[in-house]
């Protein structure tokens, strides 16, 4: 094999390579975010702590759509006030704006990011996808806790007001499925 052959295939492998990293870097970086609460990414939990501390938080909440999902999405609430550690319950009204059946997926996020470790849901309509039919309304709970252990940090002292924002997006794979799967009806 001659020199001019071997830096190509180098740079072959390297390009392989870097596009192997680009298509694992958004499961990669959402799997960190998770585990780690970067960004104001949640946590999700089995059940509530048990213990209730007197310190109260204020959630507000928020709730968008990307420009392609004909929904419109809004929290049914502003805010609620909350003991750290108490179990809350929240709900979302998503309508499909359109005249045929729309398959959506939540993303979400706490601001201040610094508290996305410690804000945990325990069931949420953001861990599947959602389905509505033309026209149809729904409304969409989620349940969470502030961990106690956020009281620990004393970085988070000045933590008195979490907001929880979800961004529904269209996923036009799972409509594809779906138009498939009722298309032998």
């Amino acid at each position: 094999m001659n020199a001019n052959t071997r830096i190509v295939v180098i740079i072959c492998v390297v390009l392989a390579g870097m596009l192997g990293l680009v298509a694992a870097a958004p499961s990669l970086y959402n799997t960190f975010c998770r585990v780690t609460g970067w960004g104001g990414t949640t946590q999700r939990a089995e059940i509530a702590p048990g213990t209730v501390l007197d310190r109260k938080v204020t959630v507000r909440f928020d709730g968008t759509v990307a420009a392609d999902l004909p929904w419109s999405f809004k929290p049914e609430q502003v805010s609620q006030t909350i003991h750290i550690g108490e179990t809350a319950l929240a709900y979302y009204e998503a309508t499909n704006t359109s005249d045929r059946p729309i398959v959506g997926t939540a993303t979400f996020n706490v601001q201040p990011a610094k508290a996305g470790l410690y804000f945990m849901k325990v069931e949420c309509f953001c861990f599947t996808e959602q389905v509505l039919q033309p026209g149809e309304t729904m409304s969409m709970p989620v349940t969470y806790f502030i961990d106690p252990e956020l009281t620990l940090e004393d970085r988070l002292d000045d933590v008195r007001e979490i907001t929880l924002s979800y961004t529904f997006y269209r996923d036009e794979d799972a409509e594809r499925e779906l138009l498939a799967a009722h298309s032998g009806d």
